[in-house]
């Protein structure tokens, strides 16, 4: 019996959708990284992108237990000197509504050019409504 290795090239890539409202952020961010990686499919192969692609609707209403909402911090730097900027989850969703999402996503890919081009596979909407309708996503319910 030979053992089958599967390239990105031959991979079997289909489209999922993920309704994040009311759900918790990290639970989604689990989901959506697992479905990203391949892990869910037995010819999960670590070094190659054999994933499928995911949308994420409803990124604007995902839940966050306790304070967070005020307490949880996220930092950027501009380059510049004394230009750290910080943001609580409440201004983030205000500024832009799909970045705690994105943000809680990209950490759980892996460092480096496989995760970058992983990241390129999901798709991250703060509403209900996406463009991607003529893929016929299949719905996956957390």
């Amino acid at each position: 019996m030979k053992t089958v290795f599967v390239t990105a090239a031959t991979a079997e890539r289909k489209w999922y959708i993920i309704d994040a409202a009311g759900k918790p952020l990290g639970r989604v961010a689990v989901k959506v990284a697992s479905i990203l990686r391949g892990k869910n499919k037995p010819t999960f192969t670590p070094s190659q992108e054999t994933g499928d692609y995911v949308i994420v609707i409803n990124a604007d209403k995902v839940a966050v237990t306790g304070r967070k909402r005020q307490n949880k911090m996220y930092y950027h730097h501009t380059g510049f000197p004394g230009g750290l900027k910080d943001y609580s989850f409440d201004e983030l969703i205000d500024r832009n509504p799909v970045s705690p999402m994105e943000i809680a996503i990209r950490g759980m890919l892996p460092k480096g050019p496989l995760g970058r081009k992983l990241f390129k596979n999901v798709k991250v909407y703060a509403g209900p409504n996406h463009p991607h309708a003529a893929q016929m996503p299949i719905a996956i319910d957390l």
